[in-house]
C-alpha cells in the first residue's frame, strides 16, 4: 500500500494595504479629513500635466510608506482649496502638497520642486513605513491617448497633427497618474511646458526616431 504524504496547506496571501486617497470637496471635507487623521497630506491637484507628475513621483512614496492623502482639484473645489491656504496660510500654488500633524503644516513643496529628492528626507523622517508595498489608485484613464494613437495609425491624423493634438492633450492633463504612467506617456515628446515658444519648437515628429514604431510600442505598453 502506498501513502501520500498530506500536501502542506498554502498560507493565505497577504493582501496589499490600500492606499487611503480621499477628495475633499468643501471646507468641512478638509477639516474632516484632518481630523480623521493625525498625521496626512494634501495633495491640490492644477490644470497641466505638472499635476500629473507631481502626484506620480508622490505615488511611488505612498506604495512604501502609510500616509493617508486629501487631494482637492482646484478648479472643481476651489472653496476646499481656499481653506486650505487660509487655514494654514500657506500661498497656493498647484500642484501643491502639504504634510500635516495634528491638523497642523509641517512641510509644503510646490509644482516642479515636488520630486524625489525633496520628498525622501520628509518621508524618512516623518511618516512610517508599510509592512508590505500598497497599492495608490490613480484616474488610470488613458483611453484618449490610446484614441489618438489608433488615429494616428489609421491614418486619420498626420505626424504633425497627431504631435499637435498629442502635446496639447498631454500639456493639459492633470490627471493623478502613477509614475508607470507619466514617464510611459513623456516617452513620445518629452516634457510639453519645455516648448513654450509653440509646436515648431518640438521639431519634425520623426526626430526621435520613427514615430509609428513608437506609438504602435507605446500603445501595446498602454494595453
Amino acid at each position: 500500500m502506498t501513502h501520500s504524504t498530506p500536501s502542506q496547506p498554502t498560507p493565505p496571501q497577504q493582501a496589499e494595504p490600500q492606499q487611503v486617497l480621499v477628495a475633499l470637496t468643501t471646507p468641512e471635507d478638509v477639516d474632516s479629513f484632518l481630523t480623521a487623521y493625525p498625521l496626512a497630506a494634501v495633495f491640490k491637484a492644477g490644470t497641466c500635466h505638472k499635476t500629473m507628475q507631481g502626484f506620480g513621483v508622490l505615488e511611488t512614496f505612498l506604495q512604501r510608506h502609510d500616509l493617508p492623502v486629501g487631494f482637492i482639484r482646484v478648479v472643481d473645489w476651489r472653496p476646499a482649496s481656499n481653506h486650505v491656504a487660509e487655514r494654514t496660510g500657506i500661498q497656493h500654488h498647484s500642484p501643491q502638497l502639504i504634510l500635516f500633524r495634528d491638523g497642523q503644516p509641517q512641510f509644503e513643496v510646490n509644482n516642479w520642486d515636488i520630486t524625489p529628492e525633496a520628498l525622501a528626507p520628509v518621508f524618512e523622517a516623518q511618516v512610517p513605513r508599510r509592512s508590505a508595498e500598497g497599492t495608490v489608485a490613480t484616474d488610470d484613464n488613458v483611453e484618449p491617448y490610446r484614441q489618438l494613437m489608433r488615429a494616428y495609425l489609421d491614418g486619420q491624423l498626420s505626424e504633425w497633427a497627431f504631435q499637435d493634438q498629442y502635446v496639447t492633450l498631454f500639456r493639459d492633463d492633470a490627471s493623478l497618474r502613477s509614475q508607470r504612467e507619466f514617464e510611459a506617456l513623456s516617452r513620445l515628446f518629452g516634457d510639453p511646458d519645455a516648448y513654450h515658444g509653440g509646436l515648431h519648437q518640438l521639431g519634425a515628429p520623426q526626430e526621435r526616431g520613427d514615430l509609428r514604431a513608437r506609438v504602435q510600442a507605446l500603445l501595446a505598453d498602454l494595453g
